[in-house]
């Protein structure tokens, strides 16, 4: 039996990495065992969508990075937010300044869409991506549409014709449909061209929504998108460890300080940063998939997005553990409940 495995260092194609001091309580995490990180743009009250802000951005992270008392390689991978009034010129800046991606929240799916994308066919839109297309940044898109009459819980399974549409519209744009939920997701990525793929979060292969609301409300299990039901679980897990490339890991890592999440209106997000590697290699070993891994970790999505994989390596250990109840000012995943594998 294994009882110790070594990975290439993680690429991380979905973080959440906050601003201020949250910024500098949770990045540490990601960085003890990720090579990059894509930092996700939804930022408040300064949301990253000029190449000025996405050079403020970079700096405030690599601030952060340098005051760990254990400072390790982590590159950031830039963002900057689509939007509607997003323009070719925008694009052109965002790139020259080091964006790889830009990434679209269609407007009032998740947290911070509050200035989302209203309209995916607009020409102006089109010229955007377009302009994406011609210097080779990645689309990244919350694939879910909040249509009236629509539970949330078939919002993913609505967004998927505008999905095709833009597969179809852009061939030789990159599109990421990020952190898949359903059966149907997973098998709409496979059917798209080489120029589709998909990210998988760790809590997507763990949850389904009676972990968020079946036994009582669970805050610290609220995402957006939310657990499914247990084939949609099944199809991610298969998704997950079956070696396809087009499934690769974006964590979608998401802190929020306790009192956000246990309130009346709580936040959406699972923080998984503290936990990733070792849940993920619990979701593997039980599908008999451990050497599996580290391609969904450490290389389909490097290879997607084009970049060399990383130098150096992780490695994990068979020695159960309980998780902290805890962590500064949140609450992790997995909090007060055993795991098997830890990192050594």
């Amino acid at each position: 039996m294994n009882d110790r495995i070594t990975l290439r260092r993680l690429d991380d194609m979905h973080c959440h990495f906050r601003i201020g001091s949250l910024l500098k309580e949770v990045l540490p995490f990601t960085a003890q065992y990720a090579g990059r990180g894509i930092a996700m743009p939804n930022t408040r009250p300064r949301a990253i969508i000029t190449g000025n802000d996405i050079v403020w951005y970079r700096d405030e992270i690599m601030r952060a990075l340098d005051e760990m008392p254990h400072r390790h390689r982590f590159e950031p991978l830039m963002t900057v937010e689509i939007r509607d009034s997003t323009i070719p010129q925008m694009i052109a800046e965002a790139h020259r300044v080091g964006a790889v991606a830009g990434k679209v929240y269609p407007l009032g799916v998740t947290t911070n869409s509050d200035e989302g994308l209203r309209d995916f066919d607009s020409e102006k839109i089109s010229d955007t991506f377009r302009a994406m297309q011609d210097v080779g940044m990645l689309l990244l898109i919350h694939g879910e549409l909040d249509r009236e009459r629509t539970l949330v819980t078939k919002r993913e399974e609505v967004f998927l014709p505008t999905l095709l549409k833009l597969a179809e519209r852009f061939p030789n744009l990159k599109i990421v449909l990020e952190h898949v939920s359903t059966r149907v997701a997973v098998e709409s990525v496979r059917q798209l061209g080489e120029n589709v793929a998909a990210t998988i979060t760790a809590h997507h292969l763990c949850l389904t929504l009676n972990d968020v609301i079946g036994y009582g409300i669970q805050p610290h299990h609220g995402c957006m998108p939310m657990p499914k039901d247990f084939d949609d679980r099944d199809a991610l897990i298969a998704a997950a460890t079956s070696g396809d490339p087009k499934f690769f890991l974006g964590s979608d890592t998401a802190p929020h300080p306790r009192e956000k999440k246990e309130c009346a209106k709580g936040a959406c997000g699972v923080y998984t940063a503290p936990v990733l590697p070792q849940v993920l290699a619990e979701v593997f070993e039980k599908a008999g998939c451990l050497d599996r891994l580290e391609d969904f970790t450490s290389r389909f999505g490097a290879e997607f997005y084009g970049l060399p994989l990383n130098d150096g390596t992780v490695s994990l250990i068979k020695s159960e553990w309980v998780v902290r109840e805890q962590i500064g000012s949140v609450v992790p995943f997995r909090a007060g409940t055993k795991l098997q594998w830890q990192l050594a």
